[in-house]
């Protein structure tokens, strides 16, 4: 038997079991013992796997997570200060301009949250569950791993039975690349296509496998990234078993894809589920992703004014640059560049356009934000000192804001479209109803395209161009006539070469947490952008927490760190 009291000493697997007992009265006293059948009967399996569904909130829906690491560590995202905002002692700005360390709060944030799907989910396995299951709980810890090995070059691992007393296991390299690989393999026939986008299925499975094939050779050599043909081709013979079943099409309106409906959008394979006003909906923790909105708009972009002040709409942070912002429109070659509504006419995905419902409630036209702002009557909306609320898209070189314009500089990026769903048109800035999205079907056709351009035995480029061409059609962008996978220049977002395939990642998926690994897989990483100066071959991965260190001897530092 184990000591129950030895149990709780191992936080890896103390909230798992929280949320287990949750509903359970345990007769146990300090120092008693828990047996392994006693525990069987009080804990169960569905409980400790919805468990560990409820955790991917934590690690994906907050903007401090690895939307955080994965977004602003690129040419896509920045949190410049604003006075005293956003400030917390620069830990937004050195994730941009890559200068983070091993003491970083988000680094470590991130690799607890991702650990603790890894440790809940094996919980699971060791109490008696069902093949599904255990199906179920394998991809949650596979879905894990994949972004620990992506993040940090390697990960902490338990199995069913191990001591607790010992530290986890750790797996880097080949070896841990093939453990994602083998168990997505192995649950993919396992999986109910009937569970939902809620829920892990056998095409969730598939996509997330398409992604650890594709970026297998980047694990390997983060510097010179490879790509095996036989995984290229899986990533072809996944995407299109996909792609050809008929369950998914894309959505006429890119927006709806994340707005407080978006659970009936057709481009929907994996989501976290939420449910407007609702603390809890389904036994499942109401999260909230309203910080996708407040993390970026102005405090005055959306309210009636009341007593005198406005509503507070936002928290006055996120922004995008201004050369990302121009990949959208391959028309901007040069300066000077257009800003503003008329620029987004070139591609849907860039917003700026009257939505039902938004625009008649707070004036918001969702997407990419630039120019004057204005409210719900057409009237201009001013800035808290007095100054039209104008998002200008520059931003001070040292991401350090003064003066009078420091609460209007930068591009912001409204992608999940504020809830304004109560019956009276009034906003809910709390427990809003729009789903997560955590897998899409544009991305299972990108790979797909991909794939085919870097095959060696199965190339096709015009294969891959005709895929993206279908896509920018339905986004109302114009098509290409020749495409490569990324700038000749090894620039990114290079104006002067707009049709690239990574170009059309980030124009479909911004904000969606994939620049960082897709730059990498690209070989654009350690390039230059905007505001971001220098850079080294070590920012490749992110360093192993100093805590983590401390608590666990299996693990090595990153080389650099």
């Amino acid at each position: 038997m184990k000591s129950y009291r030895n149990l709780l000493k191992i936080g890896i697997l103390v909230p798992g079991l929280i949320l287990g007992f949750g509903c359970t009265k345990l007769d146990q006293q300090l120092g008693n013992t828990l047996s392994p059948s006693q525990a069987a009967t009080t804990i169960s399996a569905a409980l400790l796997l919805q468990g560990a569904y409820n955790d991917l909130a934590g690690s994906f829906q907050g903007q401090d997570q690895v939307f955080s690491l994965e977004e602003n560590s690129t040419d896509e995202s920045l949190v410049p200060t604003r006075a005293g905002d956003w400030d917390d002692n620069g830990v937004w700005r050195v994730v941009h301009n890559h200068t983070w360390t091993a003491d970083h709060s988000q680094v470590l944030n991130v690799f607890n949250s991702l650990n603790k799907i890894n440790f809940d989910a094996t919980n699971v396995l060791s109490f008696s569950p069902t093949a599904e299951q255990a199906a179920e709980a394998r991809f949650l810890r596979a879905m894990a791993l994949y972004y620990l090995l992506d993040l940090y070059g390697q990960f902490p691992i338990r199995n069913p039975g191990d001591n607790l007393l010992n530290p986890p296991t750790v797996q880097t390299g080949a070896a841990a690349s093939s453990f994602i690989i083998s168990e997505l393999n192995a649950v993919i026939p396992v999986l109910s296509a009937s569970n939902g986008t809620t829920h892990a299925t056998p095409d969730a499975a598939k996509v997330l496998l398409m992604h650890a094939l594709l970026q297998r050779g980047a694990w390997a050599t983060p510097a010179s990234p490879t790509f095996a043909d036989a995984d290229m081709l899986q990533v072809i013979s996944l995407g299109q078993s996909i792609m050809s079943s008929g369950k998914y099409s894309y959505n006429k309106d890119y927006f709806a894809n994340f707005n407080v409906t978006n659970s009936t959008s057709p481009e929907l394979i994996l989501a976290y589920p939420n449910t407007s006003g609702a603390a809890v909906a389904g036994g499942i923790p109401n999260s909230s992703p309203q910080g996708r909105w407040m993390m970026t708009l102005h405090y005055n972009s959306y309210g009636h004014p009341g007593q005198g002040i406005y509503t507070n709409a936002g928290w006055n942070g996120f922004s995008t640059i201004s050369d990302f912002y121009n990949s959208f429109n391959p028309n901007q070659a040069t300066a000077p560049f257009v800003y503003g509504p008329a620029d987004t006419l070139a591609d849907t995905r860039m917003g700026g356009r009257f939505r039902a419902d938004n625009t008649p409630y707070s004036g918001l036209r969702p997407g990419l934000l630039v120019g004057q702002q204005y409210d719900e009557k057409g009237a201009v909306r001013y800035d808290r000192k007095g100054n039209l609320l104008a998002f200008q898209p520059d931003i001070s070189p040292d991401m350090k804001e003064t003066g009078s314009n420091l609460e209007i500089t930068g591009i912001r990026g409204v992608k999940y479209v504020p809830d304004f769903s109560k019956a009276d048109g009034t906003y809910y800035n709390t427990n809003s109803g729009n789903w997560l999205v955590l897998m899409r079907y544009p991305d299972v056709v990108l790979m797909v395209a991909e794939a085919k351009m870097r095959s060696t035995s199965a190339t096709d480029n015009a294969g891959a161009l005709a895929l993206v061409n279908g896509l920018r059609a339905a986004r109302g962008a114009a098509p290409f006539t020749s495409m490569t996978l990324a700038p000749a220049s090894n620039i990114v977002d290079d104006k002067a070469a707009p049709n690239t395939l990574i170009g059309e990642r980030g124009r479909e998926l911004w904000w969606e947490s994939y620049r960082r690994t897709d730059l990498i897989r690209f070989g654009l990483f350690n390039t230059i952008w905007q505001y971001k100066p220098s850079d080294a071959p070590k920012y490749l991965v992110f360093p192993i927490p100093t805590q983590a260190l401390a608590s666990n001897p299996n693990l090595k530092q990153n080389t650099g760190y």
